[in-house]
């Protein structure tokens, strides 16, 4: 029997055997599929009632203790405050610049940032996870709950990061941006395969 996981597509919940100790497993599954016939499983829940409670009852804990570590769009930095700006004189030659710097830094520390910066290039995939997930569901992406909240502000965070590696490494010219972006694209359109 193989396993199909795409948790983009759907949470199911499944059971397997009495070796669970009435721990059910839940997994992420679109479908199962037998040697002798394929059926689709019916989606239930993305984890047990008890763990929903729980995220439940933690609202007001982050809308307290967690969302006051969100800061305004204005206060934040931003990835174009740490690169040469283009409509500056001299933006040429401080690429050129940050270029001769780069050809120092050894390969092993671009492989390091190109995976980091892939990482974060998958923010679409992470936050549809987190917004369909039980206890924390966003549906509509616009919710005011304090788990939605965060998760929004986490990824817009998160985005930053991922512009300035994508804009440093360009400008590096250390990396093959082509190679780079069709394997985000690969990532982001297989979703969370396990």
């Amino acid at each position: 029997m193989a396993l199909n996981f795409n948790p983009l597509l759907s949470f199911t919940f499944l059971q397997k055997g009495n070796h669970n100790h009435g721990h059910p497993k839940f997994s992420m599954s679109r479908k199962v599929e037998n040697t002798k016939n394929t059926h689709k499983q019916q989606v239930l829940h993305s984890m047990p009632p008890y763990k929903i409670e729980i995220f439940k009852s933690l609202e007001s804990w982050v809308e307290e203790n967690v969302l006051i570590h969100l800061k305004p769009v204005e206060k934040c930095w931003q990835p174009q405050d740490f690169l040469p700006h283009p409509a500056c004189d001299g933006f040429h030659f401080r690429v050129e610049e940050m270029q001769k710097r780069a050809k120092e830094i050894p390969d092993d520390y671009f492989v390091v940032l190109v995976g980091d910066m892939i990482t974060e290039e998958a923010l679409p995939t992470y936050q549809t996870m987190m917004n369909i997930t039980d206890g924390v569901r966003d549906e509509t992406a616009a919710s005011s709950s304090s788990w939605a909240t965060w998760t929004r502000g986490w990824t817009a965070e998160e985005n930053r990061h991922g512009d300035l590696l994508n804009k440093y490494l360009y400008l590096s010219g250390r990396v093959d941006m082509k190679e780079i972006e069709k394997t985000i694209q690969y990532l982001i359109g297989a979703g969370m395969v396990r």
